[in-house]
């Protein structure tokens, strides 16, 4: 993975994590906290697991080298 794929799906995952924080306020006040755990949930998920990928492909390209040059 290059250089600048590698920073936008930072960013990204950032985002998500971000959003789902957001996610988790807004609707808590409007709905119980319950449905709010249940609205943020996937969101943060979906920012974490992008941030294990992140992390994996890092230390693989660490580890072995970049093939992307």
């Amino acid at each position: 993975m290059n250089r600048d794929r590698f920073v936008t799906l930072s960013l990204v995952a950032f985002g998500l994590v971000v959003t789902s924080f957001i996610v988790l306020g807004v609707s808590r006040i409007f709905l119980g906290y319950r449905t709010a755990q249940l609205l943020s949930a996937p969101i943060g998920l979906v920012g974490f697991g992008l941030v294990l990928v992140l992390f994996l492909d890092a230390v693989r390209t660490t580890v072995v080298g970049s093939r992307d040059q």
